[in-house]
């Protein structure tokens, strides 16, 4: 290096200057590949993200469609739930009451089949009474003597027909029917 600086550069000066100027350059051009094969690398990781992301987008947009119908399928189905239960309540509360309805007819009939000996010889009774023959028509006298005889076995003289003892309420018959069956 010279130490003027107006003197012209000697052909090494120019030579290295030239060499440097020439690895300048092929750095740069280094460096401009680079940075364009790192901007293509970002583009493509971009243009992938942007890809992902409508993917996701379109992925996640699905899933809220298929959530809505899985939502509505189950509000119908609790809905048909609901109904049917109110249903099978209504039939519940139908069936309890005829449950009690049941029982208590079972009461009666459990009363009546304990009542069932003193009825077969009430009717008994009856068949018998039926059997007999009509009493005459006899004079006052007659009949108070038949009510002391009614009065020693238990029974009260009441001054009724045997018309009073019919099971049916037929009166235009005139005859005394004693029904004999339960």
């Amino acid at each position: 290096m010279s130490s003027e600086r107006g003197a012209p550069p000697t052909p090494v000066q120019i030579r290295e200057a030239n060499a440097h100027l020439a690895a300048l350059h092929g750095r740069v051009a280094e460096l401009e590949r680079r940075l364009a094969a790192a901007e293509e690398t970002v583009r493509g990781q971009a243009r992938s993200l942007i890809r992902k992301d409508h993917e996701l987008r379109a992925a996640l947009q699905g899933l809220g469609h298929q959530k809505d119908r899985e939502i509505a399928a189950l509000e119908e189905k609790l809905l048909s739930s609901e109904e049917e239960t109110q249903k099978l309540l209504g039939l519940l509360q139908d069936k309890d009451t005829l449950i009690l309805h049941l029982k208590h007819r079972s009461r009666l009939l459990d009363k009546i089949c304990r009542s069932r000996p003193v009825l077969d010889h009430l009717l008994a009774y009856m068949a018998e009474g039926e059997q007999l023959s009509p009493v005459p028509a006899t004079q006052s006298k007659g009949s108070a003597l038949d009510c002391d005889h009614l009065l020693e076995t238990g029974c009260t003289c009441l001054g009724l027909d045997s018309k009073d003892f019919a099971l049916d309420n037929d009166q235009e018959s005139g005859k005394s029917v004693f029904g004999t069956t339960v």
